[in-house]
């Protein structure tokens, strides 16, 4: 299908909206900004360059933990609200729901978010899905601890160099848990250590076409 052709599709009477979820340094930025200039499709980004707690809570995490969370959850919570009320397509990187069922979860377990802080955020975020619908469409990107590492350097953020070794390994467990149990709506697996969405064309060609169809069929999972 021409690219005409997609972004044709991509802005139908029902806007479509679908968010791309993966563990750090798992390509989610890159997907975001090549799927919206493919198909035509509003991004919307993760908060990050102006995202006033991010360095503190690498170098600090049980500081830093449980205001960061907030500051995420709010700022999720309202670009999730803003796209719903667009009328065309939109595609978001990361969402609301990765908050609580992945970073969250992870820094309460390894003990960087105390139990009451945790209750706490995750009734505030229960309260705020209850007004949020879901995506059409949720891609999981996943990607081995090793190939997160290489990607993490090669993206020179300072205050991601000393992110442990161990934090990365628990997250991309908590995301398998959750993508395997995500109940929400479609769905789509992709696993990228032998992708390259960036640099081959013919790989990111093949990707745009399992989306596509993964939006169209009634099957909530697709695996790449």
């Amino acid at each position: 299908m021409s690219d005409t052709a997609y972004h044709r599709l991509a802005n139908v009477a029902n806007p479509m909206f679908v968010v791309v979820a993966g563990n750090i340094g798992s390509g989610k930025t890159t997907l975001t900004k090549k799927l919206s200039e493919r198909l035509g499709w509003k991004p919307h980004y993760e908060s990050v360059q102006d995202n006033p707690y991010l360095a503190d809570f690498y170098k600090n995490m049980s500081r830093w933990s449980f205001p960061l969370q907030v500051y995420f959850l709010n700022h999720r919570f309202n670009t999730h609200k803003e796209i719903e009320n667009l009328p065309a397509s939109s595609i978001q990187d990361r969402s609301i729901y990765e908050d609580a069922n992945i970073f969250a979860r992870a820094l309460y377990e390894k003990g960087d978010l105390d139990e009451r802080d945790y209750n706490n955020y995750r009734q505030l975020f229960e309260s705020m899905i209850q007004y949020l619908s879901p995506p059409t469409l949720m891609i999981f990107l996943r990607r081995s601890v090793p190939k997160l590492q290489e990607r993490i350097k090669q993206r020179g953020r300072d205050y991601e160099q000393s992110i442990p070794v161990d934090y990365l390994t628990s997250l991309n467990t908590y995301y398998d848990q959750w993508y395997s149990s995500y109940s929400l709506g479609k769905s789509l697996v992709v696993d990228t250590d032998e992708l390259d969405f960036l640099e081959n064309e013919e790989h990111f060609n093949r990707l745009v076409k399992r989306i596509w169809d993964s939006i169209d069929q009634k099957d909530l999972f697709f695996h790449f």
